[in-house]
């Protein structure tokens, strides 16, 4: 199979996302190639397309939520076959031979390739994400789509899923633990549904209660507005886990105070401020404060077989891409509930 061209939108400048033309590499025998029926926006796109991350080589398509159908695949290729329905997440490589590989922790990887914005080891070139009609992944990175899972919520699954779903894993939420949800945005909403339904007691706490009616319609147990000057009396050792899903700068040491011995406050969220505790906040009960990124291969199509089996999906906005440069300022305003994602099929028949 020959290079091919295949229609896009991509960030032209740190301000701008137009429809474009871009080509992807050959397929090897190793690869899936997908024709893309769902992009979802993820917070990530916006800081990369803005340069707010790290520097960014223009033009660029991003998006690593990607969901679509397979349309052919390489001769070595043993996953999958033409027809079947298959997401792609937040990388799409990677050494394969470091202790992290083996793992099966591949998004820890020293050189794991991202969706986007970073160099195929393949040819060289720079990747493309998924605001695109097209896409060619090694099948190794490639993820199953469970029948029951439909394609455009199934999209957001494979970065804000994973995201939530990998610590809860780690950490083992399930019967008998209590987790806490910091925010209730587009990670924070699938947090408090996923920890439902491994079983978990889950709390989300929020600025005011004006998300309480849909915190607990998600399935939270309990909701907290932190506005309150005594929102948290009370709650001295009382959480297990707690999932900090909000980049904004908080308190973290009245969240440390909540949580039982050995309690973990993960950090999901990723404020461009440094975090500020005091350490007496971690001594008295042998408190951990982790990072985490996103899950691993094998990880990563447990979470999208569990959130089909238990019907958990995330709420969605579906958009044209022409709406793009508007989702965009609506996210960063906080002005959506809770995901945007792109129907591909109106890249299709955008006029260029």
């Amino acid at each position: 199979m020959m290079s091919k061209e295949t229609k896009a939108w991509a960030a032209t400048s740190p301000q701008k996302i137009e429809a474009s033309t871009i080509t992807r590499r050959a397929p090897d025998d190793q690869d899936v190639a997908i024709n893309i029926k769902f992009a979802g926006i993820c917070h990530s796109d916006i800081h990369t397309v803005r340069s707010e991350w790290k520097e960014v080589e223009y033009p660029l398509v991003v998006g690593h939520e990607i969901a679509g159908i397979v349309s052919a695949v390489g001769k070595n290729v043993t996953k999958f076959k033409v027809g079947d329905r298959v997401g792609v997440g937040c990388m799409v490589n990677s050494c394969r031979e470091c202790d992290n590989c083996k793992d099966g922790e591949e998004q820890y990887c020293a050189d794991m390739v991202g969706t986007y914005n970073a160099k195929d080891p393949k040819d060289g070139t720079i990747t493309q994400g998924g605001y695109s009609q097209y896409v060619v992944v090694d099948q190794a990175f490639v993820l199953n789509i469970p029948e029951n899972l439909p394609l455009d919520k199934a999209a957001p699954l494979l970065c804000a899923g994973i995201t939530v779903f990998s610590p809860l894993n780690h950490w083992k939420a399930g019967p008998g633990k209590r987790v806490g949800v910091i925010g209730l945005g587009g990670l924070g909403h699938v947090g408090v549904k996923i920890a439902k339904a491994l079983g978990a007691e889950v709390t989300v706490f929020s600025q005011t209660d004006s998300k309480k009616e849909l915190a607990m319609q998600f399935g939270a147990d309990a909701y907290i507005a932190t506005g309150d000057p005594k929102a948290f009396d009370g709650l001295d050792r009382k959480f297990d886990i707690i999932l900090n899903t909000v980049s904004a700068k908080i308190p973290l040491d009245k969240y440390l105070s909540s949580l039982r011995r050995d309690g973990s406050l993960v950090q999901v969220g990723a404020p461009s401020d440094p975090l500020q505790i005091t350490p007496f906040s971690l001594l008295p009960q042998r408190i951990g404060i982790h990072g985490t990124l996103i899950g691993g291969i094998a990880e990563t199509q447990k979470m999208l077989d569990f959130c089909a089996k238990k019907q958990i999906f995330p709420e969605i906005e579906v958009v044209s891409a022409s709406y793009i440069n508007e989702a965009y300022d609506r996210v960063v305003k906080s002005q959506v509930k809770f995901r945007f994602v792109i129907d591909v099929s109106t890249i299709i028949g955008f006029v260029y």
